[in-house]
């Protein structure tokens, strides 16, 4: 019997990686699908007919046949659909949805387009990538202020925040970041990597198509 999800995606992607860490933490077995964004299939009709942005990741619920974009939307899908990691308040999970926004506006963008330059993918001068570290050491000194005294993002269990943002820590030293400045967040990385079922990305997603173990 088939697995119940089915990510399509990229080693590369941050994005996919916060998924299929879900999926992991979750104990959700998930077929994988590597797409090729070398050679454009990410832009082509069967990926389109899909992933209606061109992008990755996407996840296929084959209990409803739903075809769910953006890593942000889904989290909070798979939160609702598996009971896990969402918040155990009404407080808790709209505290999560406000975490991941500001990771989205004022962490990721900043780290992973520093990322980017670093690794040659995506050359830019020298002033955007200024820009991008001054703009990522920024966040991640908020995020570490906040952490001081807690465990956890929000509450006092790992949520769907915390697995957004580590998606984007994860990159942080190929960005050129130094994570040793920042010791509240360096514990909760810890703390972080220590869950059940947590698996690196290296482990996570290979650069091939994977049926479910």
């Amino acid at each position: 019997m088939p697995a119940r999800f089915e990510l399509h995606g990229i080693a590369f992607s941050g994005p996919t990686f916060k998924v299929g860490l879900m999926l992991a933490l979750a104990g959700e077995p998930f077929d994988y699908v590597h797409v090729n964004m070398m050679q454009g299939e990410h832009k082509q009709p069967p990926h389109l007919s899909k992933q209606r942005y061109g992008q990755v990741p996407l996840l296929i619920d084959r209990n409803n046949g739903r075809h769910l974009c953006q890593s942000a939307a889904i989290l909070e899908y798979l939160a609702d659909s598996l009971s896990r990691f969402g918040g155990a308040t009404l407080e808790e999970r709209l505290q999560a949805r406000e975490w991941m926004y500001w990771d989205f506006d004022r962490l990721a963008s900043h780290v992973y387009r520093a990322r980017t330059i670093r690794l040659g993918i995506r050359p830019a001068g020298p002033e955007v990538l200024e820009f991008s570290m001054a703009g990522g050491n920024a966040a991640l000194k908020v995020l570490d202020q906040h952490l001081a005294g807690r465990n956890w993002i929000v509450g006092e269990g790992a949520t769907i925040a915390d697995i957004d943002v580590y998606g984007v820590v994860a990159y942080a030293d190929e960005g050129g970041f130094d994570l040793g400045a920042y010791a509240n967040l360096q514990a909760w990385v810890e703390r972080f990597e220590s869950l059940p079922g947590f698996k690196s990305r290296k482990d996570l997603l290979p650069m091939e198509s994977r049926a479910a173990a």
